[in-house]
């Protein structure tokens, strides 16, 4: 057998950048003409030109917000913001700027989003919880100090009338006024006296027209007659040298704050009752016999809203009721959702069934509507006086099924379990398909009949993998906000507080209603300190179940 050179007639390697191009014409020297070695072609050249532009264009616009957000935090002086603003624009900006890095420049904008909208919420969350943010504490001392003096004000006796005239100038409405010198000035609501020499007046000499601003007729007036009687205009930057008001658009007259305060001493002094406010260590101004002023300021205030929580009169009660019914609520939709869903799953999944597939498809249809929407359709048909049960299909009766705490509890119930039992359908109907028929033909030639089957085999199997899902959902209905809401707003209410609390409430509505002031105002403070409870309670209960879950695929390994 001759030797052969194995590379001899070997083909051109299609990397090495020597084959010839399509239609390439052989050069003299033999060399193939067509794109030389090594070079992008033109297509991808202009790929790449697009990229780059597309990519300065995004990032053009994203520094251009940026530059917007840092100068307003520039301008309010929001230095700790400012701060971390700028190392993320410059962070950004590096990540996409520099060659490589290519997986950092797809994850940056999911871990950008992953700080700002979960971990600072749940830091700052953390943060409010110790404070007394909220409702009249929301402010530093010296923002509360000074709309104290701005609010707590009354009419100087005597007080000279000012010809008065209402302007405008875009969405804002202005006073101007001419005072007894017959000096003209225009302000707003925290925007003081400001001299217009310039102002246009009337044959009776009233200031009625400036430069840049539109004059309202009595039919404007009219109106906006809200939105007018409530500007207050400071005569100066100083809150204690008193207001201007209007009562009909046409005259005011100057107000006076009806505290005085003395920074020295730092008290409030009651013009009309002598009464002295100091500070009572706890965010606001209090009287010898503990009457506070209504502004405060936020301070840190320790375990005080945990406490607060197990403490107060008007909490401490409806508070256990609400963890009970919460853990009660949990469960039992977990419970019933599950075995409704696992039962439906077994029917559905015989082989010998016809039309399986439109009854798996009408199954899931509760699924496909959305949760608060749902709420609101059970909660008229559920209507005692118009539902549509009572009216339809009760001949005219009129039960409480939403007024009444044990039928509004069971009301619950069955609406979540419509709503949920569709998603444990899906879930138990593929755990079942992909057990092995093996096991299921083995125990029944060994004797053991269909509940047998289902109790020894298939339950323990299904639970290795479902187990994990019936914890998720635990948490899930733990924090079912959309269903307590919407179909029963926590009601109806317990009668023994003053607060907004209800039967069928559980601790996301109670937090809800304590966060944005459903009858007390809101206490942002003790609504974080209760969303820690939560968290607290969750993370236990889910740690133990899986725990468990761990103990039950040893036991089935």
């Amino acid at each position: 057998m001759p030797k052969t050179d194995l590379f001899q007639d070997a083909p051109p390697s299609p990397s090495s950048g020597t084959e010839p191009t399509s239609g390439a014409e052989p050069t003299p020297g033999g060399r193939p003409q067509g794109r030389r070695p090594g070079l992008p072609n033109r297509r991808s050249r202009q790929d790449s030109t697009k990229g780059t532009v597309a990519k300065i264009v995004l990032l053009g616009l994203v520094d251009a917000l940026a530059v917007y957000v840092l100068m307003m935090l520039f301008l309010s002086q929001s230095w700790g913001a400012l701060a971390v603003s700028s190392a993320v624009v410059l962070a950004i900006n590096w990540i996409y700027l520099r060659k490589g890095g290519l997986p950092a420049k797809y994850l940056a904008p999911g871990v950008l989003f992953l700080l700002v909208f979960q971990v600072f919420a749940v830091l700052f969350s953390g943060y409010i919880a110790f404070t007394n943010y909220g409702d009249g504490h929301n402010s530093t001392k010296d923002d509360a100090i000074a709309a104290i003096q701005l609010t707590a004000q009354k009419r100087v006796p005597d007080s000279p009338a000012y010809k008065a005239a209402v302007l405008t100038k875009g969405n804002d409405f202005y006073l101007l006024f001419i005072d007894p010198d017959g000096k003209a000035s225009i302000g707003s609501t925290g925007k003081p006296l400001q001299e217009v020499p310039d102002a246009g007046t009337d044959s009776a000499g009233k200031a009625n027209s400036v430069d840049g601003y539109r004059t309202l007729n009595f039919q404007e007036i009219v109106a906006n007659q809200q939105e007018i009687l409530a500007i207050t205009v400071p005569v100066s930057d100083d809150p204690a040298d008193g207001t201007l008001r209007t009562a009909d658009g046409s005259s005011a007259y100057e107000f006076k704050p009806a505290l005085t305060y003395d920074a020295a001493a730092d008290t409030f002094t009651d013009t009309d009752t002598g009464a002295v406010y100091r500070d009572n260590g706890k965010g606001a101004f209090a009287d010898s016999n503990g009457q506070t002023l209504t502004t405060g300021w936020k301070i840190d205030v320790g375990m005080e809203n945990f406490a607060r929580a197990f403490t107060d009169p008007s909490l401490r009660g409806p508070l256990l009721g609400v963890i009970l019914w919460t853990f009660t609520f949990a469960v039992t939709s977990v419970g019933l959702t599950f075995a409704l869903g696992l039962f439906l799953a077994i029917t559905f999944n015989r082989e010998d069934l016809r039309g399986k597939k439109v009854y798996r498809i009408l199954m899931i249809l509760p699924y496909a509507f959305p949760a608060f929407l749902s709420g609101l359709v059970w909660s008229g048909i559920l209507n005692p006086q118009f539902g549509w049960l009572n009216q339809t299909l009760l001949g005219g009766a009129t039960i409480g099924w939403l007024t009444d705490p044990l039928l509004a509890k069971i009301s619950v119930l069955v609406v979540n379990l419509w709503l949920g039992f569709p998603y444990m359908f899906l879930v138990c109907t593929g755990a079942l398909q992909s057990l092995p028929t093996e096991l299921d033909e083995a125990a029944r030639m060994d004797g053991a009949g269909p509940w047998r089957v289902f109790r020894s085999i298939k339950l323990p199997l299904l639970l290795v993998s479902i187990a994990p899902l019936l914890i998720s959902s635990f948490a899930f209905n733990f924090n079912n906000f959309n269903v307590i809401y919407m179909l029963t707003g926590g009601g109806p209410r317990f009668a023994d507080t003053d607060r907004d609390i209800g039967a069928t409430d559980i601790l996301i509505t109670l937090v809800y209603k304590v966060a944005f002031g459903q009858g007390t105002g809101r206490d942002y403070g003790l609504a974080s300190a209760l969303a820690i409870i939560i968290f607290i309670i969750v993370a236990t209960v889910s740690a133990i179940s899986f725990k468990q879950t761990k103990a039950l695929e040893d036991v089935n390994s």
